[in-house]
């Protein structure tokens, strides 16, 4: 078969499954936003490595180095890209379903024109995060033409910090009873934006990136305990 299966690229294939899964799940029944969640974290843990892991490989041909490239990218367009927006569908479907939430009630025309600019900000972040993955892309390759060696620092937010964003978006659910729905579509317009904004972040070395998994998975303990705790949440 084409392509490569050796361990280089197995947690690119994996975070791909993964938000192939948070995406069926997300939309599945009325929508599960918390179990999607869960799979976009996972995705984000995979991105974190397989960089590292791919580079662990003395031998890599140049080939391999490019294919390594284009399903990286590919696979973060479908894990923080079009997952966070499917979740964001499932709340707009179902909302958090913890006890006490107050929900709006949208009728007739309201009801539509709202659908409708759920749907354009869902559609945003998608281009979003696309546009910022090939613009980096083809940057990247003309930086390794002039500089070479691993970049210091990133231009515009990369769109693997969605991973990190969307789940403490969620846990603020358990802080208050309003529904947080609404906060989670303004956040996904801000990080579409921050996304191809200008600004410049330090790439994180390697604890930087322990610190960022060790937050997430505080963030995972901390949505599992609340999902098990409030017993009316809708999962």
């Amino acid at each position: 078969m084409i392509g490569y299966y050796n361990y280089t690229v197995w947690l690119t294939y994996m975070s791909l499954l993964s938000a192939v899964m948070g995406i069926l799940v997300s939309l599945h029944g009325g929508g599960h936003p918390y179990w999607g969640i869960f799979f976009l974290m996972f995705s984000g843990f995979c991105d974190a490595f397989d960089g590292r892991v791919a580079r662990s490989k003395k031998n890599r041909t140049e080939v391999e180095k490019g294919f390594g490239i284009q399903i990286d990218s590919l696979s973060d367009l479908v894990a923080f890209g079009v997952l966070p927006a499917c979740i964001g569908e499932a709340m707009g479907q179902s909302g958090p379903g913890i006890a006490g939430v107050t929900r709006l009630k949208f009728h007739g025309n309201n009801l539509i024109w709202i659908s409708a600019l759920m749907l354009a900000v869902m559609m945003w972040y998608c281009l979003a995060a696309l546009i910022r993955l090939a613009y980096f892309n083809v940057m990247e390759e003309e930086r390794q033409k002039t500089e070479g060696g691993c970049r210091k620092t990133y231009e515009g937010l990369p769109v693997t910090s969605s991973a990190l964003i969307f789940p403490t978006i969620l846990l603020l659910q358990y802080v208050t009873t309003f529904d947080i729905t609404i906060l989670y579509f303004i956040a996904l317009i801000v990080t579409g934006f921050l996304f191809l904004s200008k600004i410049k972040i330090c790439k994180p070395g390697l604890r930087g990136i322990l610190f960022m998994v060790a937050f997430g998975i505080a963030e995972g303990v901390l949505l599992l305990l609340g999902m098990i705790l409030v017993k009316h949440v809708h999962i």
